[in-house]
């Protein structure tokens, strides 16, 4: 095989190992796409959540759970998607990370009915003056991500839960957000700065 898009030295070290590499090469080649599929599209726009993996400039790394309403991350293009960045705990570590290092790796997670992983590396950027902000209820900025590499994993691992509700933060048109508990605790409502003007969309 070529030139891989997935692996490096440290990954082909342990493949090495354990005596993977075939296994390995033959999942790319068969697996490994850097266009999403209409199957890929239908997945990811069903899912109220996923993790969003950054680094910083000097490489320490970061993961973040991010969440909304089904269909809040949105394929707009072969290889690209977008998803809003909606009012949080004011720390900027996912998109700070993407404005000085722009590598970021997506995990898609279905834990109802048949378990089932998709992950999309790429490079982001980040918007406060994007088209979809109109369009997204509750975004302040908007992410867009083109993929380099999309490919499943297999779900083994991945236990079988149930999805109770959608959480109530998560934005929706007609409906203002609640503001979280812990913006009214006494440490930190003194400092807590008011909702981005987009954000009630």
């Amino acid at each position: 095989m070529g030139e891989s898009n997935l692996y490096h030295s440290g990954n082909r070290e342990l493949q090495d190992r354990f005596g993977s590499r075939a296994l390995a090469d033959r999942l790319e080649q068969k697996l490994a796409r850097s266009v999403v599929s209409d199957d890929d599209k239908a997945f990811i726009e069903s899912l109220p959540y996923f993790f969003l993996a950054t680094a910083d400039g000097e490489g320490r790394p970061d993961c973040s759970f991010k969440g909304g309403m089904p269909g809040f991350v949105r394929v707009t293009g072969p290889a690209e998607l977008a998803f809003p960045d909606y009012d949080g705990n004011g720390m900027f570590k996912s998109l700070g990370n993407l404005l000085v290092n722009p590598h970021v790796g997506m995990l898609f997670i279905s834990m109802h009915g048949k378990p089932r992983r998709l992950r999309i590396n790429g490079t982001a950027s980040v918007s406060g003056d994007d088209p979809l902000l109109s369009e997204a209820v509750g975004a302040q900025l908007i992410v867009r991500v083109q993929a380099k590499a999309i490919f499943p994993n297999c779900p083994r691992y991945v236990p079988a839960l149930e999805m109770a509700e959608p959480s109530i933060y998560a934005p929706r048109a007609g409906v203002d957000p609640p503001e979280p508990a812990w913006k009214g605790f006494d440490a930190f409502k003194d400092v807590v700065p008011p909702r981005h003007p987009t954000f009630k969309g």
